[in-house]
């Protein structure tokens, strides 16, 4: 996949697309707030927020994917990131999720990774989907059996998470061809 290849993805209520500089604000933001960055890696300082910020952008340069940002349809806001994620030494073939405090509880996340994940299997070619959560994240394991996910494993993430230990959801694309 190239970088002409990367499509904006519309929901009912959502466009999914590759990060632009101007989503940097509200993403800073998002991981200046302590609730909301908790479980993505903690809360970081502007100039720290601004590296993971490129590094999303330039995971869909080198790899061709990654997190999509999550764009309101009725306010134009930036609401989160989503999507594909798998960095080196990654668990696994990731759709992930990360949204701002206002955004949550309104089935944002399952809209957006719905879409991601079909893109996932689709477009990436993927066999395999999982989710990276703390077993303390109550509403991401909400949301991933609410995905149709299970439980397969505990995992380790790379540095620098490397003391974290994490549920490993997920399901194989024929287990999501048949949810439906």
């Amino acid at each position: 996949m190239s970088i002409h290849d990367i499509r904006i993805i519309e929901t009912e209520r959502l466009i999914l697309r590759p990060p632009i500089r101007e989503d940097f604000d509200a993403y800073a933001r998002n991981m200046a707030d302590a609730e909301a960055a908790h479980f993505i890696g903690g809360m970081q300082a502007r100039p720290v927020a601004w590296r993971g910020f490129l590094t999303l952008a330039g995971a869909w340069m080198i790899q061709g994917y990654s997190m999509f940002s999550v764009i309101e349809k009725a306010t134009g806001r930036w609401i989160g990131r989503l999507g594909p994620w798998q960095p080196e030494g990654w668990p696994g073939t990731e759709v992930g999720w990360g949204l701002v405090r206002e955004a949550w509880g309104k089935g944002y996340a399952y809209e957006g990774a719905v879409a991601a994940i079909d893109w996932a299997f689709e477009h990436l070619g993927w066999a395999e989907v999982i989710h990276s959560i703390n077993a303390d994240n109550a509403p991401s394991l909400a949301l991933a059996r609410r995905l149709g996910s299970r439980f397969l494993r505990h995992s380790g993430l790379p540095e620098p998470y490397q003391d974290i230990t994490v549920e490993i959801w997920g399901q194989t694309r024929e287990e999501w061809a048949r949810r439906a």
